[in-house]
């Protein structure tokens, strides 16, 4: 087949991904559509079946794969959690803003600056109400909140992780335990498994807002740690920091409580008649943990290797993409602030430019347009450009080809000394246009330590 053949098909592709994208636009004009934004916690690119989870199933997360789009090459913007979701706010690389250089983020003087503009804060200035509910990681009350960034209501955690019964936190050394369960800026007590009750606030939600467009951001915690689940609370831990306790079996029933709350999220959608109009996303703050399924990627978490990086994106829109369809296109988590503002017709801040890209056309069949990304975390650094990844851990350097090895195994930086190069120095270019990574950002050597001892081996 020739190249010309090959270049018209993709000229027809376009062009029809392109009138799906404006016909899809057109219609927000009558009625705007409501976002429902589901950001699952430190889930592995694998962990739902319809990715290829071989020992649980995840039927109603599953059903955004049949009826929507399954994104194949998507990223978050971070390997750990609030830079992620930094980015997710600002449409940004979040390392333009102190916050997004600080993970974990435990000093009270840090947080999302409540000045700066926000996916949360333009949607709610074009009409849409605003709800987060669930996790916010992005500094604490009373400098820093959800309401200060431009969420109209709020339930749920300000930092990084509750147990989920007791809705408090411990520390790597034990007692004291922080209570960190909130009603917008108010703390409260609630009974219940916290994905459930984080569920059942989501779906009173949009039964209020169902007669307007909405913006609900339902941020769960799980299946972050401490590993509980509904019928299993967990023996008592020496801490609650990622290597005590939990078990394959725990992991599975903890994904069971959050694929029945996203179906009944999405059944609620159907009682109210707002399945057609309605973009759902599901996706993850960064990759899996230790009991996540990562094969056959390398690395998880905390780590910039495919592993940390790669999350599962499912999007499903009735009235504007088409159903049980795949992108293979390069996406990350900063694309979706310019992608839902511009079907929202909601006007972005001209101070703050996203660096993200309106994935629509994509989303709806257009070839992707090739581009850099990058990503760096203490002693870590990558850059993705086509098929080419170069990545820095330590001091040490790889190039890989992700079409080819997947794994990043077969290092080619001498093979293909030019992408090497090229790449390399795409990445110091950028990497210099950003704040530099403060020097309280890296957690104390002790706590390395002591985290280490605990970490089973790769």
């Amino acid at each position: 087949m020739g190249n010309a053949t090959i270049s018209r098909r993709a000229a027809l592709a376009a062009l029809a991904a392109g009138a799906t994208a404006r016909t899809a636009v057109a219609r927000t004009r009558a009625r705007r559509p409501n976002v429902l934004f589901i950001l699952a916690d430190d889930l592995g690119v694998h962990d739902i079946s319809c990715f290829g989870r071989p020992d649980f199933q995840t039927p109603h997360i599953d059903t955004l794969a049949r009826d929507g789009v399954k994104l194949t090459a998507s990223y978050a913007n971070s390997c750990t959690c609030s830079p992620t979701r930094t980015a997710l706010l600002s449409g940004r690389y979040q390392y333009r803003l102190p916050v997004g250089n600080y993970d974990p983020l435990i000093r009270a003087n840090i947080g999302f600056p409540p000045e700066h503009p926000t996916l949360a804060s333009l949607l709610r200035n074009a009409g849409y109400r605003t709800g987060l509910i669930g996790k916010w990681h992005l500094g604490v009350a009373p400098l820093f909140g959800p309401l200060k960034s431009g969420y109209d209501e709020f339930f749920g955690l300000m930092g990084g992780a509750i147990d989920y019964f007791s809705h408090d936190l411990g520390t790597l050394a034990g007692p004291p335990r922080t209570p960190d369960l909130y009603e917008n800026e108010t703390p409260v007590v609630r009974e219940g498994y916290a994905t459930d009750l984080f569920t059942e606030r989501a779906l009173a939600f949009i039964e209020a807002n169902r007669a307007r467009p909405f913006f609900l951001s339902l941020h769960y915690n799980a299946p972050h740690w401490p590993w509980q689940s509904r019928t299993d609370p967990g023996a008592p831990r020496a801490n609650d920091f990622h290597f005590d306790g939990g078990s394959p079996s725990v992991y599975a029933q903890m994904m069971a409580a959050l694929d029945e709350g996203v179906g009944a999220a999405l059944a609620a959608l159907d009682t109210h008649g707002l399945r057609e109009n309605t973009i759902v996303i599901f996706t993850s703050d960064n990759g899996g943990e230790r009991f996540s399924y990562q094969w056959p990627l390398r690395g998880e978490k905390t780590t910039l290797y495919e592993g940390g990086i790669r999350v599962p994106t499912l999007v499903r829109w009735p009235g504007g993409l088409p159903a049980n369809s795949t992108c293979d296109g390069v996406n990350i988590t900063m694309d979706w602030l310019p992608t839902l503002l511009r079907v929202a017709g909601a006007r972005p801040h001209p101070r703050y430019p996203s660096d993200g890209a309106d994935i629509m056309r994509m989303l709806a069949g257009a070839p992707p347009r090739e581009r850099t990304l990058h990503w760096r975390a203490v002693d870590q650094a990558a850059a993705r450009r086509g098929q080419w990844k170069y990545l820095r851990f330590g001091d040490l350097e790889y190039l890989f080809d992700l079409n080819s090895d997947p794994g990043e195994r077969a290092n080619l930086r001498q093979r293909h000394a030019d992408v090497f190069e090229s790449l390399r120095s795409a990445y110091r270019s950028w990497d210099a246009s950003m704040l530099p990574i403060p020097d309280d950002a890296r957690i104390d050597p002790a706590i390395l330590r002591r985290l280490e001892a605990l970490r089973p081996p790769y």
